[in-house]
């Protein structure tokens, strides 16, 4: 379950240089300064979390993506 987790959230992320405009709404509550930009870096960074989870490095996966999950989360409430 943990690697079909990881590599939902890598589509996820690849998805974002893909159809960037489905992104642009959420990412534009988190980040409204340089929007575009930080779609591709958070695209990167899901990217790169799924693969970890996808390939076994659950330890790595998780610290990342509760790192990534808490910061999204107070750049969204520090920008509403």
């Amino acid at each position: 379950m943990i690697r079909i987790t990881g590599l939902l959230i890598a589509l996820t992320g690849i998805a974002h240089f893909i159809a960037p405009q489905y992104f642009k709404d959420l990412t534009k509550v988190a980040f409204p300064e340089d929007t575009d930009e930080w779609i591709k870096r958070n695209g990167a960074i899901e990217t790169a979390i799924g693969t970890s989870l996808a390939v076994g490095r659950t330890r790595l996966g998780f610290l990342g993506l509760g790192s990534y999950v808490g910061w999204l989360a107070f750049n969204g409430a520090k920008n509403s």
